[in-house]
């Protein structure tokens, strides 16, 4: 496994979360974390649909270890964000709105779970062509 590999994909990963987050932020405003549940849902879409088509066990494409660890390791992991998905969530709290941050915790499981699920679903899909 290569770290540089890796080391690069969550650099160019980590500079597109903090582009991402501040585009989303001038379109929608910053009172909601918008930006950090869009970031989420993208990465857990793209490590199930790059998972699934180049898993080896029938993937529809090969691509190597480091390939792999690049994508999934290095730029997913550089690009999506619990951590602040989790201090959003307590900043909301911490100011009394308990609604939106009962929203930011409902929307993130459920569409970050349904977008993983369509990525792999769909490079699924792929595989059977």
């Amino acid at each position: 496994m290569s770290y540089v590999l890796i080391g690069v994909g969550g650099a160019l990963g980590s500079v597109a979360r903090a582009w991402m987050t501040i585009a989303v932020a001038r379109i929608a405003g910053a009172a909601f974390p918008w930006g950090t549940i869009l970031i989420n849902v993208l990465g857990s879409f793209v490590i199930g649909f790059f998972g699934t088509l180049t898993d080896g066990l029938g993937g529809r494409f090969a691509a190597s270890a480091e390939a792999r660890a690049f994508v999934m390791i290095g730029l997913c992991g550089g690009f999506t964000t619990f951590s602040s998905f989790s201090l959003q969530t307590l900043e909301l709290l911490r100011h009394g709105r308990a609604g939106p941050a009962l929203a930011n915790i409902g929307l993130s499981v459920a569409v970050c779970l349904a977008a993983v699920a369509a990525g792999h679903y769909g490079a699924a899909a792929l595989g059977r062509r």
